[in-house]
């Protein structure tokens, strides 16, 4: 029995031995004197699939020679001398070279020229113009290797079919240390798109097509398509979504980035790398080696138009989630949401949220209606009911609202609505119930990369709400809110997060509005190392009324400690009052550390309140980014 572990051990320890070097087998070490930089990293590179094992030792140091020849030339080196020793052992195990590089080869001649409609389409010009190299330089082959692939992804890309590289050399004469490149590209005439084919579809084709991001006739663009998928996934309306151009017979110009990941070329720096898409529902198209000759083949067959085929698959019409979370402020907190992206052909949409905690439990429902343009018009439905208990908020609210919605091309969002809140509530031990309907408008623009744990964005809103005794209402107020956030990465290892929030009402009578419309400051998301919503002016007795301004303010700034592990130093500042101009804001600064975990940046805070006599810190804990 110990014998046959002991074998097992062995035989383990020996893959295991083989599995950490490359290839499985025992790399040559190198030594290199004479030349250094990237041109030595270079040999070392060329040599370290070597295995000696495998070849005889002087086919070794023919090799050795041969690869590290090799490595010098793409960077001018053509007539090095090499003096290679390898070590005494069968098989050598370390190689020696001393290497004078000789003279290097330098530019003479530089000769990229274009013909067809490229000539006239800016980035082919702009992609020669920016060639890094020029007459008199020392050569490098990878420069003009790339401006190579980028004119032929170019042409791909914006619809040149025809493209073809009529003259294509570099000549070198080592004997007189000097290069002449030529690059002639010939794109053809630049192809059209044509017709849009839709089909899967269970939505109004025509609420489709206003979505396209370009029109029949257009000069053909990849970019589009992308853009155009993107817009589909953003309804939520498909299961699946497929948008290619048409070639022959069926034939795509693109396919799906996994089906092609093992082909792909890692020399090649391709245009869609370059797009910004919204994950997760779109995936940017690859080209692949098979569009090159299918593309080359549309050129023959017909004009210079591209059909395209649209293919989709319903979405799930009923779809659920639960969430669980934690935090300071709240405690413990469940969600639970109830969507159907789509309930009929013209993409109305119904979602359902149920939110449960200690201090607030709501319901609350939104009925979408989706005008010409679904991703940036829109009408809007709201109920809810709502009720809270905290502190000295006893409160029981029923909403409803109506509201146009528009999304303009800066991604600022502007919303028109109306409300009418019923509210029976009690607060600082004064009991109100009143019936309130006040139109308002609000503009918001929300940016983010990264959304999980962003690297960079910006959040803004403003808004304004009035009510008015002469449409019915039991209080007359004017309120503005106001709220703005950054974030922003310096390097890869420095993160600032600041941000501030306003807020007024101006009324002639502060008893008749609603806690939901009253202002308080204090917990994760406003002032840390005070209780959620525990700052605001008190009455006579001491409990808190809520107040008619806000203002508070945030500094925190990020570094990473190690790998999804960052600390974190901030200070906040804030209060709700009754008037603008409070003499003392109440103030907490702390430390505290993130994780950016496979559910969402989770954040624990210390904080210490430098206003709060009786307490001398608080703990405050929260899962989630920061918008």
């Amino acid at each position: 029995m110990g014998d046959h572990v002991g074998k097992r051990l062995g035989t383990a320890t020996l893959v295991a031995a083989l599995a950490l070097m490359p290839g499985g087998a025992l790399a040559l070490d190198v030594r290199i004197d004479g030349i250094d930089g990237n041109v030595a990293e270079n040999i070392r590179h060329y040599l370290d699939g070597l295995d000696p094992e495998q070849f005889s030792r002087a086919r070794v140091e023919g090799e050795a020679q041969r690869r590290t020849r090799e490595a010098m030339r793409v960077y001018g080196y053509y007539e090095p001398d090499i003096r290679l020793r390898l070590d005494d052992r069968d098989p050598p195990r370390h190689v020696e070279l001393a290497i004078d590089p000789g003279p290097r080869v330098t530019i003479e001649r530089l000769s990229f020229r274009l013909a067809g409609d490229a000539r006239e389409d800016p980035p082919f010009q702009e992609a020669i113009d920016a060639f890094p190299l020029a007459v008199g330089d020392p050569l490098v082959h990878a420069p003009y290797d790339r401006l190579r692939a980028r004119l032929a992804n170019l042409s791909l890309e914006r619809g040149y079919f025809d493209w073809r590289f009529t003259d294509r050399r570099m000549e070198v004469r080592p004997f007189a240390e000097s290069a002449r490149l030529y690059l002639a590209l010939d794109s053809g005439p630049r192809y059209r798109f044509g017709n849009v084919t839709l089909s899967g579809s269970h939505i109004e084709p025509e609420r489709l097509r206003n979505m396209l991001t370009f029109a029949p006739g257009d000069p053909y663009l990849a970019g589009e398509l992308a853009r155009y998928n993107q817009r589909l996934g953003q309804t939520r309306w498909f299961g699946s979504i497929t948008v290619r151009p048409r070639l022959i017979e069926g034939e795509a110009l693109f396919r799906d980035a996994d089906a092609d990941a093992d082909a792909a070329s890692a020399e090649a720096d391709g245009w869609w790398g370059e797009l910004e898409a919204s994950p997760p529902e779109v995936e940017t198209p690859t080209l692949t080696m098979a569009a090159v000759d299918a593309a080359a083949a549309v050129g023959r067959r017909g004009p210079p138009e591209v059909p395209v085929d649209v293919t989709l698959t319903p979405a799930d019409r009923h779809q659920f989630e639960v969430g669980v979370g934690f935090a300071t402020d709240v405690g413990p907190r469940l969600r639970f949401s109830w969507d159907q992206p789509w309930i009929n052909r013209y993409g109305h949409g119904l979602d359902h949220d149920l939110f449960i905690s200690a201090p607030e439990q709501r319901f609350s429902g939104v009925y979408s209606m989706p005008l010409d343009d679904p991703l940036r018009d829109s009408y809007r439905f709201q109920y809810g009911f709502r009720h809270r208990d905290n502190k000295d908020t006893r409160s029981l609210e029923a909403t409803l609202e109506g509201a146009r919605r528009w999304e303009f091309e800066n991604r600022w969002v502007q919303t028109i609505y109306v409300r009418s809140t019923f509210e029976d509530f009690t607060q600082g031990g004064d009991d109100e119930q009143v019936v309130i309907l006040y139109p308002g408008v609000s503009w918001s623009r929300t940016r983010t990369r990264n959304p999980t744990f962003p690297t960079w964005g910006d959040r803004q809103r403003i808004a304004f709400e009035v009510s008015d005794g002469a449409w019915g209402s039991d209080a007359d107020f004017l309120r503005v809110t106001g709220e703005t956030q950054w974030i922003r990465l310096f390097g890869d290892d420095m993160r600032l997060v600041t941000g501030m929030g306003i807020g007024a009402i101006e009324t002639d009578d502060f008893s008749k509005i609603p806690p939901s419309l009253r202002f308080f400051a204090g917990g994760d998301r406003s002032v840390r190392g005070y209780g959620y919503e525990s700052l605001s002016p008190r009455n006579e007795e001491g409990k808190l009324t809520g107040g008619q301004q806000l203002l508070t303010a945030s500094v925190e700034l990020q570094r990473r400690l190690t790998g999804d592990w960052w600390g974190a130093a901030f200070v906040d500042t804030g209060d709700a009052f009754e008037e603008w101009g409070p003499d003392d804001l109440n103030t907490g600064a702390g430390l505290g550390v993130r994780w950016i975990s496979p559910v969402g940046p989770i954040r624990f805070d210390i904080a210490h309140p430098f206003d709060d006599e009786d307490n001398a810190w608080r703990i405050h804990f929260a899962i989630g980014p920061e918008f």
